[in-house]
């Protein structure tokens, strides 16, 4: 007989897939599972039913929970090294193949890696004939994103001619200029769910697919390879090297960069 605990959860996955699309099934059970109990109990509700019910009446309750089901931690330059060789590699190839760079920035958070990938493009002169697009399944990230300000810690790692370049600074909080967010479309996406756009150059997906179930990650990377123009390129996270990228038509180019063949 199934614990009623685990009946619970199970039929609040099924609520969540049923009003919203998003499948909790496709993330890790255990760490998924985890995290939102703690959610419910800081809140009050003794079962996901009653927390579920709230959800669907209280709005701030509801990007609360696609707050802590998002993880949106994020900030500029995150693993520094890794995007001085998008800088200094990648994307001088790709510049060489494609006159105008199509690029995707996917599960983009509150924005910190698109514009991170548009002050990059700036500086080579090539943004100008750049597409970005940066897609999340959360609204309230978006919101920040689009709003583009930040805390100071969000810039750690940005080179400082960078900071001085591309963010105006507002007492504690830095704004970036308006020439970034201008080059950025941003819009909601459900990776797991919705159909991508294709013929990308670039395709950004960093520290994501570690939440993702094996089954998951499989189906993403099919769907990203599908997205990218031959020859384009999938950057990961730090955490999520690819094994057997062959199966997804990608072959290693750089550490955490896939070229599809």
């Amino acid at each position: 007989m199934i614990p009623l605990e685990d009946r619970d959860y199970s039929q609040f996955i099924e609520q969540v897939k049923g009003k919203t699309g998003i499948d909790l099934a496709q993330y890790k059970e255990a760490q998924m599972k985890r995290r939102l109990t703690t959610l419910r109990m800081k809140n009050g509700y003794q079962t996901f039913a009653s927390f579920f019910k709230a959800m669907m009446e209280n709005e701030s309750l509801f990007y609360e929970f696609l707050d802590r089901m998002t993880i949106n931690v994020s900030e500029f330059w995150r693993n520094p090294n890794r995007w001085e060789t998008l800088r200094q590699a990648i994307l001088p190839e790709l510049a060489r193949r494609s006159p105008r760079l199509k690029c995707w920035s996917a599960a983009c958070s509150t924005g910190e890696e698109p514009y991170s990938l548009a002050m990059i493009l700036s500086e080579m002169n090539l943004l100008r004939q750049s597409q970005i697009h940066a897609t999340d399944i959360d609204d309230g990230a978006l919101g920040r994103a689009k709003q583009a300000v930040y805390m100071e810690r969000s810039l750690k790692d940005v080179p400082p001619a960078y900071i001085k370049r591309y963010f105006k600074q507002e007492q504690l909080l830095y704004r970036i200029v308006d020439e970034l967010k201008a080059a950025i479309q941003f819009r909601k996406q459900n990776l797991l769910l919705d159909s991508f756009d294709n013929h990308y150059d670039l395709i950004i997906c960093r520290n994501v697919m570690i939440y993702f179930t094996e089954e998951a990650k499989s189906k993403l990377y099919h769907k990203f390879a599908k997205s990218l123009k031959s020859g384009g390129v999938l950057f990961v996270g730090s955490t999520e090297q690819i094994f057997s990228p062959g199966q997804y038509e990608l072959e290693p180019l750089e550490t955490f960069f896939y070229r599809k063949k």
